[in-house]
């Protein structure tokens, strides 16, 4: 089997994003946690407070936006690998963007 630099980077990085990824599982995902500090902010009565509460809210929404890339990017390599019949990288890209997607939920 030949990899490329580009793939074997792409894999490494995939790697790296999954282990870095189960930090999200500690809490609340970060979609729930962007809602939760954005109604806060919606409901609260000084100036300071709702920029506080929305600053955490953007932050999550930011990084849940990054998993759903990373997902996509996941998915893209499984479609990839399956079709070159490289079941095992299919089925680890697969996994990677299942953490990934539900990191955004």
């Amino acid at each position: 089997m030949k990899f490329t630099n580009k793939k074997l980077i792409g894999l490494l990085a995939g790697s790296v994003l999954t282990l870095a990824s189960f930090g999200a599982y500690a809490g609340e995902s970060h979609m729930a946690e962007a809602i939760k500090h954005a109604e806060a902010a919606a409901k609260a009565d000084d100036g300071k407070t709702i920029a506080e509460h929305a600053e955490k809210s953007k932050t999550h929404a930011k990084a849940a936006n990054e998993h759903l890339d990373a997902g996509i990017t996941s998915l893209n390599d499984a479609i990839d690998h399956g079709k070159m019949k490289h079941a095992d990288l299919a089925k680890k890209s697969a996994e990677e963007a299942v953490t990934h997607l539900k990191a955004t939920q």
